[in-house]
């Protein structure tokens, strides 16, 4: 039976009314005995602040997202700083970038901060197709944040109608490498007989030693482009796009992202539990849904106001 856990790490879920959390809550998809479940990310903390002449003068906007609408919105408190700034869009023709008011100040990418950041992208994008800017995105003005997307408003626009209705979902793969290294000892017969004579040989086991750390290497590397292979290849048919990223520690085989439509998330929940049944050597980390990170590219060329 897979092994499934929750992956705890900044990306979590927020809890504010019933926005970004709803569809994670309802996301915990059973795999044997144990829960695959997309992560949650806790509520904004509240704190107390005080603000004054001076702070007004230094203020800014941070920017979280672009997404299409004619209308101003706001989102409610949810925003990076130690009470949860106001939400609210600065709005060009059809699109409009989603602010906070925030000090000019280059922002440390603190849990609480980052958290913030990711609470506010996966609120709106509940109910709106969103563009994610990077961390520390900020301007002095709205008539800077107005310039930003006029500028680029023919990419943002175009970006927006193909992100339309469409997640990313994150998916790691790890497993026991001295578990499958067992197995390989007991499938190849060439690696069993070398480990065998360096057991039982006398004096310098040097070369033998090479020889088996080369062909144990070279069958780990087999066996792990097999599972990815195949993996992806279950998740072709549900996904629009998939992309792979560099995995993390020896673990780790594989560290992927997919762009899933809105209306295929089910159908691609339900695939992840069955590939999940399917190798029972193997922990999977699911999570989502998130804003497409991984598939959007939009590289913008900003001037530093004097």
């Amino acid at each position: 039976m897979a092994k499934t856990t929750a992956q705890k790490k900044v990306k979590t879920k927020p809890k504010p009314k019933r926005t970004a959390v709803s569809a994670r809550e309802r996301a915990a998809a059973v795999i044997g005995p144990r829960r695959l479940d997309r992560v949650r990310m806790p509520p904004p903390k509240v704190a107390r602040a005080e603000s004054g002449p001076a702070e007004e003068s230094n203020s800014g906007k941070y920017v979280y997202c672009i997404i299409k609408t004619q209308d101003p919105l706001g989102f409610g408190p949810l925003g990076i700083g130690a009470e949860p700034a106001d939400t609210h869009t600065v709005n060009f023709r059809d699109i409009a970038a989603v602010v906070s008011n925030t000090p000019m100040v280059v922002q440390d990418p603190t849990r609480d901060n980052v958290l913030a950041h990711q609470r506010v992208n996966e609120t709106v994008m509940q109910q709106h197709t969103v563009i994610p800017m990077s961390f520390g995105t900020v301007f002095k003005t709205d008539d800077d944040i107005i310039e930003l997307l006029r500028s680029a408003y023919d990419a943002f626009v175009d970006v927006l109608n193909k992100m339309q209705d469409k997640f990313e979902f994150g998916l790691k793969v790890l497993w026991d490498r001295d578990q499958i290294i067992r197995e390989i000892e007991e499938e190849d017969e060439d690696i069993r007989r070398l480990k065998g004579e360096i057991s039982s040989q006398k004096g310098s086991t040097y070369f033998a030693r090479m020889q088996y750390g080369r062909l144990i290497d070279a069958a780990l590397q087999a066996r792990s482009e097999r599972y990815v292979a195949e993996i992806f290849q279950g998740l072709r048919d549900v996904s629009v796009a998939s992309r792979s990223n560099k995995p993390i520690g020896d673990r780790m085989i594989m560290n992927a992202a997919f762009l899933v439509a809105r209306d295929t998330e089910g159908a691609f929940d339900a695939r992840v539990k069955e590939i999940g049944l399917r190798y029972d050597k193997l922990t999977f980390k699911y999570t989502g849904p998130w804003p497409p990170y991984n598939f959007v590219n939009i590289r913008l060329k900003l001037e530093r106001a004097h």
